[in-house]
């Protein structure tokens, strides 16, 4: 998937929120697209024309430009006269209405991957509030973009080819990493907005549980998403304070789940219900 529609629900999201935070009638943005030097701007809102949609800004050049190169947030007062910024981009700005502007990057492990814009149709500064508020909306979609790349990882590492040759012991090494990646991505899940994404990790990792022991009991067991969450957790060896930290849950939540669970499965202890799970198909 593409960086610039993979991250477009956070992006969409984000410049939504900054307007109604800030009262600006114009936010737009875009992420760095993958192995090249730019930025297409990709989500728009409160826009009259389509002259900034899909406009490729080049890394250095205009407000957007700049911010990528520096990695830093950047504005002007009134863009057409800026002298701190070049002006490829005048025309479209112009087009749009464009005046006073603000521009931040987000950055993901030090590397810039989009901007965030801000921006008024009239020549006055926007303050520390405007700025403030800009930079938390990148910092949402900053978080937005980590839990995704960690969930790409965890996808790759669990569907790579297992070795012919493996020994035992490393057919049980690999499904202990199974394991684990399976109760991140349950965690991970629960984080992601996007649903196209949330569905695509909760079917794998519905394929990575029925590939283990599983003999697709786990329909007859009857668990909610949210108990087969909590077990997944408890099949780390996390407590219930750690698992309601991953899952966004309270505590005492956790262990309302864990006990329906532990019911559903017959079992009378936490590792009992992970072993009755995995025999289920519940978990790998």
């Amino acid at each position: 998937m593409a960086a610039d529609a993979a991250g477009s629900v956070e992006v969409r999201g984000a410049l939504a929120r900054l307007r109604r935070t800030t009262g600006l009638p114009l936010a737009f943005g875009g992420l760095i697209e993958s192995g090249r030097p730019q930025m297409r701007i990709s989500e728009l809102t409160g826009n009259t024309t389509n002259s900034l949609r899909s406009l490729a800004v080049i890394s250095g050049n205009g407000l957007g430009g700049k911010v990528v190169a520096l990695a830093r947030p950047c504005g002007v007062t009134d863009y057409s006269v800026a002298r701190t910024i070049s002006h490829e981009y005048d025309v479209a700005v112009a087009t749009e209405g464009i005046r006073s502007v603000v521009a931040v990057p987000i950055v993901v492990r030090r590397r810039v991957r989009g901007v965030l814009y801000g921006a008024l149709r009239t020549a006055l500064p926007l303050g520390d509030r405007t700025l403030g508020a800009a930079a938390q909306a990148a910092r949402d979609v900053e978080q937005a973009l980590v839990v995704r790349d960690e969930a790409a990882s965890l996808l790759a590492s669990v569907r790579g080819p297992e070795p012919a040759d493996a020994g035992p012991r490393e057919l049980g090494a690999a499904w202990e990493r199974v394991r684990e990646a399976h109760g991140a991505l349950r965690a991970l899940a629960t984080r992601i907005d996007d649903p196209a994404l949330r569905s695509e990790l909760l079917a794998a990792c519905g394929q990575l549980a029925v590939a283990a022991e599983g003999t697709g009991a786990a329909r007859e067991v009857g668990l909610s998403p949210r108990e087969v969450d909590v077990l997944s957790c408890v099949a780390l060896g996390t407590t219930n304070a750690v698992a309601a930290e991953r899952l966004g849950l309270r505590p005492e939540t956790v262990k309302g789940y864990l006990r329906s669970a532990m019911r559903k499965l017959g079992a009378h202890s936490r590792w009992e219900a992970v072993v009755a799970g995995r025999r289920a198909g519940v978990l790998p």
